[in-house]
């Protein structure tokens, strides 16, 4: 059930019995870090870490390290969720030391054997990884810069140490996120990284949505939503956004690779508006070679279904701990960094 604050959806009125969510207060740009106070010390996803640059204001949360909200001039740029909500459908978080799904939660590496718990039990999977629950630390922050870091310690379902931090900094065009992670094993381990970012532009569904995505294939995938080893080319096909085109009816719950890159060597997906220019610029750097891409359809909140498109940078493929297609593999000491980040064009409204 959404939380008393969820974003309303015009497409989809309330039904009857259905409470009517309320309007947060939007985010004071260009504010110092700060705390919630009064009533949101109580917030689930624990202390809000507010950003701002011009008319760029973030929140991330203490939980996470989560985006939970980013707008530009009072217009959201992701779908977040509320501060009375604990985060639903991964919306805004870090999805590490793997991202998406993990068949059966076991994998092995380095001879270790390890086992995740189930917590997509229907799918008999483990799914984004392990750090989005944990509390995170303050490391550093200014009035348009904030970095959280977290330490996760050797478990049975990753039994490696390793400590992570990740910088979000809002600037003139949009924000631009910095992962570090440090291995303090003594020995190698695997890992793999995810966002979980919900893109909008503002049209009531992600039908009246532009997408335009730069990758040749995509993933086959089964009925776990695990891929099969298939690589499948996307054009001429559903899956073909290498030009930019309306959403329309498909869905995706689907993984891209071959990502064409520009001449900086980075990859952009975008999300644009057809009537009123805006657009939304997904970037990622090298160290991302997939992208995940997410129509909501079946998101846990009826009112949510279609109203975002996520677009998830990663490191690597589904079931990766499993395959070992794509794992990084952190030698210890050695700092591993990767970055991605969102570019907006506010457009005409």
């Amino acid at each position: 059930m959404a939380g008393p604050d969820a974003p309303s959806d015009p497409m989809h009125p309330p039904t009857a019995g259905e409470s009517v969510p309320r309007p947060e207060p939007a985010p004071p740009a260009a504010s110092a870090i700060q705390a919630g106070t009064g009533a949101r010390d109580w917030a689930p996803s624990g202390t809000q870490f507010v950003i701002g640059h011009g008319h760029h204001a973030a929140v991330v949360t203490e939980v996470g390290a989560t985006l939970r909200r980013y707008d530009v001039g009072g217009s959201a740029v992701i779908d977040g969720f509320g501060d009375t909500e604990i985060c639903p459908n991964g919306r805004g978080q870090i999805l590490a030391p793997w991202p998406n799904r993990l068949g059966d939660g076991r994998y092995g590496f380095a001879g270790f054997e390890a086992r995740a718990p189930l917590d997509e039990p229907e799918r008999r999977t483990s799914i984004h990884g392990l750090v989005r629950w944990l509390p995170w630390s303050l490391r550093s922050s200014a009035q348009n810069v904030v970095t959280l870091a977290c330490t996760l310690h050797p478990q049975p379902a990753y039994p490696w140490r390793i400590e992570l931090s990740v910088e979000y900094r809002l600037g003139r065009q949009g924000l631009e996120v910095t992962t570090e992670v440090v291995n303090r094993s003594p020995g190698p381990a695997p890992f793999g990284l995810g966002f979980h970012p919900y893109l909008t532009v503002g049209t009531p569904t992600v039908d009246a949505a532009h997408l335009q995505l730069p990758a040749r294939r995509r993933l086959v995938a089964d009925e776990r939503g695990l891929p099969t080893g298939e690589l499948a080319p996307v054009g001429g096909t559903e899956f073909d956004f290498t030009s930019q085109r309306s959403v329309g009816p498909t869905r995706l719950d689907t993984a891209f690779t071959e990502l064409q890159r520009d001449g900086d060597g980075r990859a952009r997906a975008v999300l644009a508006h057809p009537g009123e220019g805006r657009r939304v610029t997904l970037w990622v750097d090298d160290r991302f070679s997939y992208l995940m891409v997410f129509t909501g359809d079946t998101v846990d909140e009826p009112l949510r279904r279609r109203r975002a498109v996520a677009i998830e940078p990663m490191t690597c493929p589904p079931d990766a701990l499993r395959s070992g297609v794509g794992v990084v593999v952190l030698e210890p000491g050695v700092p591993w960094r990767a970055q991605w980040g969102i570019i907006v064009e506010p457009g005409t409204r």
